[in-house]
């Protein structure tokens, strides 16, 4: 038997994304690079989801989350008019770094019909994700930075307190 705060720490973000035009080469297939803009549309409505306003932190605290590593690993591509599912789960945290690990997978148009009319937002466990094809996986590495001084540099910084209690 499960508890909830088991069930809570199986569950993964997942954002609905669909492919248009704009996404593919010349052969309706994805352009590489288009990945990592799914996987960042992802990360930012999670946060958001959290309470977490990236525009906002800035303005009040300074800060800011930048992208300091990517891995990223190509399964199966993705087409024009696809329906994809991106996910967005921290696996390691410092007071400086989140490091998120993230998926794309292909939905099987009746499912797109049954989960994604409303293109919300779910929560699902990793084994519901597992009956979806896989298309890219990655790990992705954050740094908060304090931005008031960008002339100088962004400088790594502690993660606010009030981020780091949304994340538990």
């Amino acid at each position: 038997m499960t508890t909830s705060a088991q069930s809570e720490a199986a569950s993964v973000f997942t954002w609905p994304v669909r492919v248009y035009w704009e996404d593919t080469d010349a052969g309706g297939i994805v352009f590489y690079a288009n990945y990592l803009k799914f996987m960042e549309r992802a990360r930012t409505e999670w946060l958001r989801c959290l309470g977490v306003s990236q525009s906002t932190l800035r303005e009040t605290t300074g800060g800011m989350f930048v992208v300091t590593d990517t891995q990223l690993a190509y399964q199966h591509p993705a087409r024009l008019d696809d329906q994809l599912l991106v996910t967005a789960r921290v696996v390691e945290k410092t007071r400086i770094t989140l490091t998120i690990r993230q998926e794309i997978r292909l939905l099987p148009i009746q499912d797109v019909r049954k989960q994604l009319l409303n293109s919300e937002h779910t929560l699902m466990t990793s084994s519901e994700l597992s009956g979806f094809n896989l298309v890219c996986q990655g790990k992705i590495r954050i740094a908060w930075v304090d931005a008031t001084h960008s002339e100088t540099g962004l400088k790594p910084t502690r993660i606010p307190n009030n981020i780091l209690e949304k994340l538990q």
